[in-house]
């Protein structure tokens, strides 16, 4: 999909909850309809969105995202009063599985060529968090080596750090 670039989705993937997830909006945006639109489909096949593919944040999430993004309202406004100022409702969040659940509900070529690219951003984010993981753990471990093979060496240069000691002047009477 050339209009679509692979840092554009990913930008909008975030973390809520310990999850990745997407908002509506931002979905809606990608799959270029308002976002009212993608709601009201997803609200006619709510079956398909059990909790663990799809939930509504909060009102504290909203504004750590909106602190976040740094705007003072979240991404898009689309499917909004403008008499309001702004969204009516919190937004969802789609989780990676909601995303794919999204493809059957949108059935537009638009959304399965973006949903194709949702999820190979998924899939490069979960192996950056693999390969940053186990970065960590090798860095852990050469850490823990070095820390004990140089204790040594950095006790010895203490060692010669201290001052020498002055000997002590003889008590007593003198030959």
């Amino acid at each position: 999909m050339s209009d679509l670039v692979p840092t554009q989705v990913e930008q909008r993937i975030q973390e809520l909850r310990g999850q990745r997830v997407m908002l509506d909006a931002d979905l809606a945006a990608l799959y270029r309809v308002e976002t009212k639109t993608l709601n009201r489909a997803v609200k006619r096949n709510l079956n398909r969105f059990p909790a663990d593919f799809m939930f509504r944040i909060t009102a504290r999430e909203s504004g750590d995202l909106r602190f976040q993004s740094g705007t003072s309202s979240l991404r898009s406004q689309s499917g909004t009063s403008s008499s309001h100022g702004g969204r009516r409702y919190l937004p969802y969040a789609f989780t990676e599985q909601g995303v794919a659940m999204l493809s059957s509900v949108l059935r537009s070529q638009r959304a399965i060529q973006v949903n194709i690219e949702i999820m190979r951003a998924f899939v490069r984010l979960r192996r950056m968090a693999i390969s940053h993981a186990d970065l960590a753990k090798r860095l852990d471990t050469l850490e823990s080596k070095y820390d004990s093979q140089f204790k040594v060496v950095f006790d010895a240069i203490r060692g010669l750090m201290r001052p020498p000691r002055k000997p002590r002047p003889r008590i007593g009477f003198g030959e």
